[in-house]
């Protein structure tokens, strides 16, 4: 998300973005959410608007809306009871993705993707963490908050700024001259009971974001372990998370060391890169590469090395039915020994762990909503019910034994009454069993307690 770059500020913002012109949004509702949602909101459709709570955050809410006048622009807002207001102007199908940016700490986003909840200053999110299931916070050494007070001094004259009219916006255009004279004409503009310039923040400073310090392509690729004209292409096709650059000078990109960094560490952690240390020479994993030696050995034992096979190769034996009962017999002798491929009875340890599971996530959702009547059925998800009947349809004996140790170990274990076990893994065969239903029913007859029918 941090890749979107707003057009404008809007006049109301407590934390004007460094180099984009301001324009007036006196015509938005700024302190109603709901009204600027309203403002979006037509049957006859072509825009659109939103607002949300903050959950983490009481009295904080986010909100967008299309553009009432121009309607291939939109206002994103973002209202925090303790460091205020952001208001951006944003092409109008970048809208949703800002708001959605906006869902967590992050307040603002500043040059390629710093970004501040309040109190520090975070590197552009780039290495994810699977468990916690969200990128690391890489905090900025050294950070130094910018304020609109800090940049206000003599020489930003209000005379020299310029309020656009939203009808007025040229997305071509660069940036404004002058950028100080700008912030000192919104400042003017602001209510009396405005948050104090101090309070206002614009941008940060850090050594590492230092002009002097900054790298381009060449330097970037390095670090990355690619051609540099590698890199050009990810960036042209907007590919390979490439971060947006922290500067651009005469056209030319330019990122922070740290943030090229993170990205090469981001890369070297993928799962691409991890599977690539698996690789063998054909490109395969190191598994499908020994199963597919295991394959060719047995094949090529049933084809050249048994005499009656091996005549087989002569012109007159090359008829379409003696070729099918060839691709026949490989194929049984694969079929007859998957446990050469997976072995079922680990498959169905792992299955029994995974529903035994489920019990228990069941158990404990009701006993924390204090359901304490009697239970019927407790869900299983579609990915281990699938798992469950491919045991079922390739190793029906494993899987008669499988289910009598389930419903065993939860009645042991989490005191779940026979019954319920027996109506939980039926139910879930119900939805996700490819079996004919007859079939599974004839099965289940037999693999289930008598008890429990």
């Amino acid at each position: 998300m941090h890749r979107l770059q707003p057009i404008a500020n809007g006049l109301h913002t407590d934390h004007p973005v460094p180099g984009l012109p301001f324009v007036d949004d006196s015509h938005l509702p700024v302190d109603d959410p709901a009204a600027v949602e309203a403002i979006g909101r037509h049957e006859e459709g072509g825009t659109w608007g939103r607002w949300d709570k903050d959950r983490q955050v009481e009295g904080a809410w986010l909100a967008f809306t299309t553009d009432p006048i121009r309607q291939d622009l939109a206002w994103v807002l973002r209202y925090h009871p303790d460091h205020g207001r952001t208001i951006l102007l944003v092409p109008d199908k970048d809208a949703s993705p800002w708001h959605s940016s906006w869902w967590g700490p992050q307040l603002l986003f500043r040059q390629g993707g710093y970004w501040w909840d309040g109190t520090t200053w975070y590197r552009p999110d780039q290495i994810w963490d699977t468990p916690s299931e969200r990128f690391e916070r890489r905090p900025v050494k050294a950070a130094t908050t910018i304020t609109a007070a800090d940049l206000l001094d003599d020489n930003a004259h209000p005379d020299g700024g310029r309020l656009l009219k939203v009808a007025n916006v040229d997305l071509e255009a660069p940036a404004p001259d002058s950028w100080n004279d700008h912030l000192a004409l919104w400042a003017s503009r602001r209510p009396r009971n405005a948050r104090p310039l101090s309070q206002c923040v614009v941008r940060l400073s850090a050594p590492e974001l230092a002009a002097d310090q900054l790298i381009g392509v060449a330097e970037m690729a390095q670090i990355g372990n690619i051609a540099a004209s590698t890199l050009r292409a990810y960036i042209a096709r907007n590919q390979r998370d490439v971060p947006p650059p922290q500067a651009t000078v005469n056209g030319r990109n330019l990122w922070a060391r740290p943030v090229a960094m993170d990205w090469a560490e981001g890369r070297d952690r993928s799962p691409e890169s991890a599977a690539a240390r698996l690789a063998t020479d054909d490109d395969l994993p190191i598994g499908l590469a020994e199963l597919r030696q295991q394959l060719t050995r047995r094949f090529f034992g049933a084809l050249w090395e048994r005499p009656d096979w091996r005549k087989r190769w002569a012109l007159r034996f090359r008829t379409e039915k003696a070729v099918h009962e060839v691709a026949d017999e490989l194929a049984l002798s694969v079929a007859a020994d998957t446990d050469s491929i997976i072995d079922a009875h680990d498959l169905a340890a792992t299955v029994r762990h995974a529903i035994l599971d489920e019990f228990a996530s069941g158990k404990e959702l009701d006993e924390s909503l204090g359901d304490t009547g009697p239970t019927t059925f407790y869900g299983i998800t579609t990915p281990v019910a699938k798992m469950l009947d491919w045991i079922i349809r390739h190793h029906p004996r494993t899987a008669h034994y499988l289910i009598g140790e389930i419903i065993g170990d939860a009645e042991r274990r989490f005191a779940i009454p026979r019954d319920v076990s027996a109506e939980s893994i039926r139910t879930a065969l119900g939805l996700d069993s490819t079996l004919p239903r007859p079939v599974r029913l004839e099965f289940l007859e037999r693999a289930l307690p008598p008890d429990t029918h």
